[in-house]
Order: structure tokens, then C-alpha cells, then sequence
């Protein structure tokens, strides 16, 4: 009957507070957004209120910065990711995920602009460092630690984690497939799928080329050995060494590295690398001997530089004018002293009146000349000083 009656005051004031009748949920969550979009300017709408990706570039490093709004946000707390990995403190061991304590606090009153803002900047004050490229497999039959609950929605370089089962029946095909799509399939471009445990411990595989081209070991092509499609050792095991083998990764990757198609990777890997080091050994010990040479020329340089800046140093020290000062001071005293023997020895009546004139005037006049010239400069270093650094 509300269609009766005209609406309440309190019905008006609560359908004016709502704008298109949002929830207070709602408001809230267009509040984070807006704040987000209003502290950077640069951020990609990848699906509207679900998705957003902001790129930044540091230190010749550009990174997306990916914000993933859940369902339930902003109670649910937001999945940010950078891509590519990177290692830092704020990221998780993977270099994946952001777990600094802004995001893992976040409550729906926290500020979504000033999170990213703070890791931008903590980014800029310490940067990132790629983190380098894993050939182990990160997850064994399990969901991934950390992840959220809820499909990725749009992110184009985060597989999707399918839900796994808790017990699976292993058999020989199906352990070949997997170290055929983990092995034959492998490219440059496109990595091998995770299939069984971590294995960080074998050696990075080969990329193949194409089979149509003709194959050879001399470093521009590599044919990976054939994969069988069963394996005779696994039916010879039990039921509960196969479930050993399945549960316990040490003794899976024992057996994996004894298959002969592994240790003939490996021999090719090694031949590889000594054929490649003989190649390059000639011109690396050229360029090696070039090296020293021109160390040994810059040694040299080196020395007779200090010599000269030594030298120069010493003559910048006697021409100062400080040291000018006291070379004129002391010279007026030798002539004043001069003068005042020459003065004795006419008293004494040892040198005629024409000879004590002659040089006691020669000396008295070098000896004021000299003192007149210590006295102004004297007085220039003295003016020098009161706007100038010491001379």
C-alpha cells in the first residue's frame, strides 16, 4: 500500500542518502574506488569494479601493479599482485603477491589510494629486483597457499589453480604424459605445465626447434631423446611404493633421475658447455691479455699523474701567499741585518765613508722594499680573507 501514501520523511532521507539505491556496502566500495582512481591518474579499468592494473617503471623496470577486488570487498580485504616477480620485502616468496601489513590489516575504512600509494613509495625508495625464472614445479597436488578463494578474474598471466583432488591413482601413462608434456613440449615461450612437485635440483631443459629442420648438436639445434610411453620400472614397484613415490618427493625425483633420457641431457648439456667454452676460450684469452696490458699502461698513468699532482702541489705551496709573505719577511730581516754590519764596521772604522754609503744605503733600500711589500701583502690577504676563502 506504500503506492497510497506519500513516503516518510525518514524513507526520503534514507532513499536521498542512497544514490541509485546502493547499500551502504556499495557506497563504501565506490568510495575505495574513486579514492583509487583519484590518487593515480595512470590506472586501467580491466572489468569495472573488479580489476584494475596500474604500471610503473623504476630503476629501467617497468611492473603492473593488478588490484583485485573480491566479491565481498570491501569486508574481504584486495588480492594485489605485480607481474612480473619480483623480490622484495613486501612480496611474497613467489614475488607474486603483496603482503605488506597495509594490505594484510585492510578493513573497509582503510584508504585503497593511500595503500598503493605507500607501496609505490616504498617501492621508489627501495626497488625491486626481478625475481629469476624457476624451473621447479611450485605446487604438489595441493591448492596453492595464499591463494584466494575465488577464481582470477582477468588476469592474463595467472593461470587458474583448478580445485586438486586428495587421492589420485597413479599409473604408468599417466607418469609418462606428464614428463612428456614436461619435457618434449618445452619452448622458450610457452614453459611446461606443473605437474609433480617441485624439482629444483635438475638441470634446466634444452628448447627444442622445429622438427621439420634438419638437427644437429653444433649449437643451433637439439633433438630432446624420445619419451617412451611406459615405464617398465614403475610396474615392477608396488602399490605402496607407488604411493610412497607419489607422496614423498625424494624418492620421485630419485627415480626421475635415473631415467637414461635425463642423464643423456645431461651428457649432451656438458659437451655442450666444454664446446662452447673451447670456442670462445681464444678470443676470450685475446681480450684477456688486452685487458692487462691496458691495466698495466693505466698503472703506469697512474703513477706518473700522482708525481705531477705531487710536483704541482708543492710548487702551488711555495707560491702561495702565505709563503711569499714569510720568504719577504725573512729576507728584510737578512738585508735589515746586513745593513746593520755594515753600520758596525764603519763605527769600528774597518770600510771607508764613500764604501759604507754606497752599500749601506744598497742594503737599507732593499731591506724597506722588502718590508713595505710584506706589509701589503699583508694587508691583501687580510681583505682576501674576510670575503674569500684562505689564499
Amino acid at each position: 500500500m506504500s503506492w497510497l501514501f506519500p513516503l516518510t520523511k525518514s524513507a526520503s532521507s534514507s532513499a536521498a542518502g542512497s544514490p541509485g539505491g546502493l547499500t551502504s556496502l556499495q557506497q563504501q566500495k565506490q568510495r575505495l574506488i574513486e579514492s583509487l582512481r583519484n590518487s593515480h591518474s595512470s590506472i586501467a579499468e580491466i572489468q569495472k569494479d573488479v580489476e584494475y592494473r596500474l604500471p610503473f617503471t623504476v630503476n629501467n623496470l617497468t611492473i603492473n601493479i593488478n588490484i583485485l577486488l573480491p566479491p565481498q570487498f570491501p569486508q574481504e580485504k584486495p588480492v594485489i599482485s605485480v607481474y612480473p616477480p619480483i623480490r622484495h620485502h613486501l612480496m611474497d616468496k613467489q614475488g607474486v603477491y603483496v603482503t605488506s601489513p597495509l594490505v594484510n590489516n585492510f578493513t573497509m575504512h582503510s584508504d585503497l589510494g593511500k595503500i598503493i600509494q605507500s607501496l609505490l613509495d616504498e617501492f621508489w625508495k627501495n626497488p625491486p629486483v626481478l625475481a629469476p625464472s624457476s624451473t621447479a614445479f611450485p605446487y604438489l597436488y595441493s591448492n596453492p597457499g595464499g591463494m584466494p578463494p575465488y577464481a582470477s578474474q582477468g588476469f592474463p598471466f595467472l593461470p587458474p589453480y583448478p580445485p586438486q583432488e586428495a587421492n589420485r591413482t597413479i599409473t604408468s601413462l599417466s607418469v609418462a604424459d606428464t614428463i612428456s608434456s614436461s619435457t618434449t613440449s618445452y619452448t622458450p615461450a610457452k614453459p611446461a605445465a606443473p605437474s609433480f612437485g617441485v624439482l629444483s635440483n635438475l638441470p634446466l631443459p634444452v628448447p627444442t626447434t622445429d622438427t621439420s629442420a634438419p638437427i644437429s648438436q653444433d649449437g643451433f639445434g637439439y633433438k630432446m631423446p624420445d619419451i617412451p610411453d611406459t615405464f617398465p620400472e614403475l610396474s615392477e614397484l608396488s602399490v605402496s611404493q607407488l604411493t610412497d613415490m607419489n607422496e614423498q618427493e625424494e624418492i620421485l625425483l630419485e627415480q626421475f633421475l635415473t631415467l637414461p633420457q635425463l642423464k643423456q641431457i645431461i651428457t649432451d648439456k656438458d659437451d655442450l658447455v666444454k664446446s662452447i667454452e673451447e670456442l670462445a676460450k681464444p678470443s676470450l684469452e685475446a681480450k684477456r691479455q688486452t685487458v692487462l696490458d691496458k691495466y698495466e699502461l693505466l698503472t703506469q698513468l697512474k703513477s706518473t699523474f700522482e708525481k705531477k699532482m705531487q710536483r704541482q702541489h708543492e710548487l702551488s705551496e711555495s707560491c702561495s701567499a702565505s709563503a711569499l709573505q714569510a720568504r719577504l719577511k725573512v729576507a728584510a730581516h737578512e738585508a735589515e741585518e746586513e745593513s746593520d754590519n755594515i753600520a758596525e764596521d764603519f763605527l769600528e772604522g774597518k770600510t771607508e765613508i764613500d764604501d759604507f754609503l754606497s752599500s749601506f744605503m744598497e742594503k737599507r733600500t732593499i731591506c724597506h722594499c722588502r718590508r713595505a711589500k710584506e706589509e701589503k701583502l699583508q694587508q691583501a690577504i687580510a681583505m682576501h680573507s674576510q670575503f674569500h676563502a684562505p689564499l
